[in-house]
């Protein structure tokens, strides 16, 4: 990959900021260029590819498709003509096979280095050069050093999916030609703007996380688990623990481990912590970015129910995304009809 591959969109957006509003527009179908905006959501994310079926099934087959951090992912898969197979390996996900992906990595600047994972989908789905996708697409990361914001449109699909889903705190921030990535969350968590640049003229922007900011739970009714569920146990090679281990060490282990995660009855543990303080600070990040970059539409898939890390719950999700299509029909299609 060469420097010309990335984008610094800080530069590219400054003349765009003081652009008004595109208003909607009955125009004919085979006149527009529909671009699709795909966000930020970790597990929520999975919504992205109901949401794509749901448009595809009503006659809505976006051009151009954007995606930041799950967004990039889906959308990917999308851009690269493996929607359907993505869809099939994540519906055969449970909790303990998503454990496996996870290589644990608690010296450096994330807690899963994220190979295991793009190794999967590189192996399973292979690597694309971004410009020879059927599809044109975009993905959103952060440059770690000067909080740019960079826009991959050209190079290898993957790297632009590991930089993009680089989550601080999660996923190690990834090097890429002497530069450190981590989530286009950060900067720009639903990319309309990116969709705009590549030529849209109609933009659709899915928001998976809206609705977080207006729940205040009673925290004294609050119980964080203190152990986890018989099936995320591991007992096995693959859970990362060396197996000369005696059996009650490694379960002490995993029992300190999931205190660490997920908390006891008294406080929070670590995902707790880490799934809220993203979605609140994503929310806040993607309201006041959608104020200067409108989309034409937004889709919001009520996903409330489905936690940050319950990447097992595909079913759920996807039928979701499809569901809020629906919901929506009249509205896509009057904004996409004929004069």
């Amino acid at each position: 990959m060469t420097p010309g591959d990335v984008w610094d969109a800080d530069k590219i957006q400054v003349a765009a900021l003081a652009e008004k509003k595109r208003t909607f527009e009955r125009i004919e179908m085979e006149d527009v260029t529909i671009g699709l905006a795909l966000g930020v959501g970790a597990a929520r994310g999975w919504a992205h590819i109901g949401i794509i079926q749901g448009l595809i099934d009503i006659g809505i087959q976006p051009d151009i498709v954007c995606g930041t951090s799950a967004g990039a992912l889906v959308g990917g898969s999308y851009a690269a003509g493996h929607l359907n197979e993505l869809e099939k390996w994540l519906l055969s996900l449970d909790r303990l096979s998503v454990a496996k992906f996870f290589d644990l990595s608690l010296t450096s600047g994330g807690l899963i280095a994220g190979k295991r994972i793009i190794g999967f989908f590189i192996d399973r789905f292979g690597d694309y050069d971004i410009q020879s996708l059927p599809k044109t697409y975009g993905a959103v990361a952060t440059d770690l050093m000067t909080g740019h914001e960079v826009w991959f449109r050209s190079g290898s699909l993957m790297d632009a999916v590991r930089a993009s889903i680089s989550m601080p705190g999660i996923f190690e921030p990834f090097l890429l030609d002497g530069k450190w990535y981590v989530d286009g969350g950060i900067v720009n968590p639903v990319p309309v703007s990116l969709c705009r640049s590549l030529g849209a003229d109609i933009v659709i922007a899915v928001d998976v996380n809206r609705g977080r900011l207006t729940k205040s739970p009673d925290m004294s009714k609050l119980k964080f688990s203190s152990k986890l569920e018989d099936e995320t146990v591991i007992e096995n090679d693959d859970d990362g623990l060396p197996v000369s281990l005696p059996k009650k060490v490694r379960d002490r282990i995993g029992h300190a481990l999931s205190l660490i995660w997920q908390g006891n009855s008294a406080k929070p543990g670590l995902l707790f912590v880490l799934n809220n303080s993203a979605h609140f600070m994503q929310e806040r990040i993607t309201l006041s970015r959608l104020a200067c970059d409108p989309p034409d539409f937004i889709l919001h898939p009520k996903l409330s129910a489905i936690g940050f890390m319950d990447f097992h719950r595909a079913a759920e999700a996807i039928e979701i995304g499809k569901q809020c299509v629906k919901n929506n029909e009249y509205e896509l299609t009057l904004c996409l009809d004929k004069k």
